[in-house]
């Protein structure tokens, strides 16, 4: 009894591994899933605000300019949109090999060395979904991040339009940015 302790012990440790990967996945899913909510919020209210504009009546340079600012947000919100369902299947996937591969630890070592081949493919496989998962989620990101920086240029252009005169003034002036000490 004593001697199959240590493989028993090995059989607990390498099962342990893929029990992190699993917990890794299922971290990644819930912040997955929450950007995604955020995402479908996002595109709901700018689909709305799209609506309100092609219902209001007044046309004009600005008008045209915010329906343009409006529909790229939207083309950039349905991608991001797109690419976190995505990584969410992948992360769904890479979870099941990784329960999968835990599983296969087990029964290897109980039925023998001959099927070793299996958990380490299915840990093969798990960890490349992860990895395109991944990818995925950064290319997400930076389609955040090029929304955001669209839509903050937007509002800048806007506001350099209708900012009073004032204001622009104080934000032109040049700007010192390190004082010189006078050296005595």
């Amino acid at each position: 009894m004593i001697e199959t302790l240590p493989s028993a012990l090995a059989v607990l440790s390498a099962m342990i591994t893929p029990a992190v990967l699993i917990s890794a996945c299922a971290s990644l899913i819930l912040a997955t899933s929450a950007r995604l909510g955020r995402v479908v919020d996002r595109t709901r209210n700018l689909s709305e605000r799209f609506e309100d504009l092609m219902r209001g009546a007044a046309e004009g340079e600005e008008v045209r300019e915010k329906r343009a600012m409006l529909f790229d947000q939207l083309d950039k919100a349905t991608s991001r949109a797109r690419l976190l369902q995505r990584a969410m299947t992948r992360l769904y996937l890479a979870l099941s090999v990784f329960v999968g591969t835990s599983v296969a630890i087990g029964i290897v070592a109980t039925s023998g060395a001959r099927y070793a081949w299996v958990p380490i493919g299915l840990g093969l496989i798990g960890g490349g979904l992860l990895l395109a998962a991944s990818v995925l989620l950064i290319r997400e990101s930076r389609l955040a991040l090029a929304a955001v920086y669209s839509e903050m240029d937007f509002t800048w252009r806007l506001g350099q339009r209708h900012a009073p005169s004032e204001l622009l003034e104080q934000r032109n002036r040049p700007r010192k940015l390190f004082r010189r000490t006078r050296k005595a």
